[in-house]
């Protein structure tokens, strides 16, 4: 089991180096002013979604699921299963604004993903204390 924990903490770890960076990435776009930069950022924007952040989400989440399997009590687990789906929403919306980026779609602003920016970090604390401290 701790070898399955060692992965599922290593893809976590990964997925939300990506949920960090990307929108990071999403500002820097929004600032961009010529079509070369433009061009860079969705290069980068895409093999860090599809390359780095989806695997990473897919195999937290399989890890996550055979941890679960050996049976952990307690609402704090349905609580972090929670923040687990918030953090997956944000990821699908991230692709969402992905495309929006590859089509010439944005509409937001630099300071707009500066806050958005921000999201994954209440997520992080969220999981962590849950499965760390399990309040309840």
């Amino acid at each position: 089991m701790l070898w399955i924990k060692a992965l599922h903490v290593f893809f976590v770890v990964a997925w939300f180096a990506g949920l960090f960076y990307l929108p990071r990435l999403f500002v820097y776009h929004a600032l961009a002013e010529d079509a070369s930069g433009r061009e860079r950022f969705k290069v980068m924007e895409h093999k860090l979604y599809w390359g780095i952040m989806t695997p990473s989400a897919a195999l937290t989440i399989f890890f996550g699921g055979w941890l679960w399997s050996y049976g952990f009590p307690g609402a704090w687990l349905h609580a972090k299963l929670i923040v687990v789906a918030l953090t997956l929403a944000y990821h699908i919306y991230c692709g969402k604004l992905l495309l929006d980026f590859r089509r010439d779609r944005n509409t937001r602003s630099h300071v707009w993903y500066r806050w958005f920016n921000e999201v994954p970090v209440i997520f992080l604390a969220a999981a962590v204390v849950l499965a760390v401290v399990k309040p309840f």
